[in-house]
């Protein structure tokens, strides 16, 4: 079976050509409107961004699909959930003043913002899924109430993932943070050595699970949850994880959780990737670092699995780019996210997908570019 991936690159032609008419052509081309019936409340499912980024998506983007939903009878609102780490996303207020001073307000985006999860976790809903590590799942109550969604990610780097797309947008994005805690069963490692003792990783700690002790880091592991909010903040690299063994079954649990969300929605679900500013880091964390590769395009697609795999060749494709925090990979055929942590490989993501059935990496790409 292959699966449909729509493409549009970044160039316009005069009017009437424009990125905003460009993504209601993607809207249009992968049937979303088939996923709608009048009436419908329809989720837009975003990352919000955290305090200090700027690489999430543009929220005049946002409102393209908006209009697309409320065009086809749907009510559209735009939702994500808590976090588990500490930030300006831990709670639903400072996660709503987060979103609007982003740019997300109705003024621009013409819909409201719900958070998923309530005001601080406490509202979701258990989804049977039969995988390896779950029999069910926690997801957001509001999107597992919800009668379809559209799931829109800035396609970038992962710190344990090795990439976050779609895939990850449904398993994190849609969790509550006690199931966000689940999939994170990774727990960091100190490497004393290395150690500075600069205390940075200490006041991104939700558990207080690191101190100073004789100038070295000491970690409490059964107070650790593996948010990993301490990983990509360290200078000199003296926190690690157990990457044969943590980080499957992370990448396993991760996409269990994908599918509860999606079975919580009754497979109405579309999906669209943004490879524009493609960042080596997660828009989890509080700054934005330069692209990896030049801007590609937009992707649209009924299937996860194929959507990610074709984003993710999309950006091997390109030539890496200098002045970024590449330091090899710059050839086209590259791996890029793989030159960046060698420890890990996004492509476990699409397999255990596959396996589990929420889609196939034989995708077809189809360019529509051009207007019809």
């Amino acid at each position: 079976m292959t699966s449909d991936v729509f493409y549009t690159d970044l160039r316009v032609r005069g009017e009437g050509d424009t990125t905003h008419e460009k993504i209601r052509r993607l809207f249009d081309a992968a049937g979303f409107a088939s996923l709608i019936e009048s009436n419908d409340a329809v989720a837009v499912k975003l990352h919000f961004g955290e305090r200090g980024t700027d690489a999430f998506l543009h929220p005049v983007h946002v409102r393209r699909v908006v209009d697309s939903i409320a065009a086809c009878g749907g009510r559209p609102f735009l939702t994500d959930s808590n976090t588990l780490y500490m930030g300006g996303r831990g709670n639903a207020v400072e996660h709503l003043v987060t979103a609007i001073e982003h740019g997300f307000s109705y003024a621009v985006v013409r819909a409201p913002l719900i958070i998923a999860d309530g005001l601080r976790g406490e509202n979701w809903r258990s989804v049977p899924v039969k995988g390896r590590h779950f029999s069910e799942v926690k997801i957001s109550g509001t999107i597992a109430h919800t009668p379809a969604m559209i799931v829109m990610s800035h396609f970038k780097g992962h710190e344990v993932a090795g990439f976050g797309g779609a895939l990850k947008n449904l398993a994190m994005g849609c969790a509550s943070p006690d199931g966000k805690q689940e999939q994170h069963t990774a727990r960091a490692v100190i490497i004393p050595q290395r150690c500075q003792g600069c205390g940075r990783c200490i006041s991104q700690c939700p558990q207080d699970a690191l101190s100073l002790n004789n100038g070295c880091i000491a970690h409490d592991r059964g107070r650790c949850t593996g948010c990993f909010a301490c990983l990509p903040v360290c200078p000199v690299h003296a926190i690690d994880l157990d990457w044969e063994t943590d980080i499957p079954r992370f990448t396993e649990r991760m996409i269990e959780y994908a599918l509860g969300a999606v079975r919580a929605v009754h497979g109405r679900v579309g999906y669209m990737n943004f490879l524009i500013r493609v960042t080596p880091d997660c828009d989890c964390v509080a700054w934005s670092d330069a692209s990896i590769v030049p801007d590609i395009g937009i992707l649209s697609s009924r299937d996860p699995v194929a959507i990610d795999a074709a984003s993710l060749d999309l950006v091997n494709t390109q030539r890496g780019l200098t002045g970024s925090r590449l330091t090899s990979g710059f050839k086209p055929g590259d791996d890029k996210f793989m030159a960046l942590r060698p420890q890990t490989s996004g492509r476990r993501q699409i397999a255990y997908a596959e396996e589990m059935g929420l889609g196939t990496s034989d995708y077809h790409l189809r360019d529509i570019s051009m207007a019809l």
